[in-house]
């Protein structure tokens, strides 16, 4: 991952420790079905981080992608659905 956008992922992450998950837009957002994102800008593009809450503010990331267009490719979520499953 790019260094500006994972210096920025990881200010997103330390303010979802402090304050909880729910940072709202640009930061996050829901996708629906119990998912979320995290949304980490940089000069390389996009970074979307795709979460679940599992207990009290817990999270768990399950897939982290970078990329230009709104739309989360067909694949990548298979993979966070596959993979919500498996913690649910």
């Amino acid at each position: 991952m790019p260094d500006t956008i994972l210096a920025n992922l990881l200010r997103i992450l330390e303010m979802a420790r402090e304050v909880g998950p729910n940072l709202g837009r640009p930061h996050s957002a829901p996708l629906g079905d119990g998912l979320f994102e995290f949304r980490a800008k940089g000069k390389e593009g996009i970074a979307r981080s795709v979460f679940v809450n599992v207990v009290n503010r817990e999270i768990v990331i399950l897939h982290t992608l970078i990329k230009k267009s709104d739309a989360i490719p067909k694949k990548d979520m298979r993979i966070i659905i596959q993979r919500a499953k498996e913690i649910k």
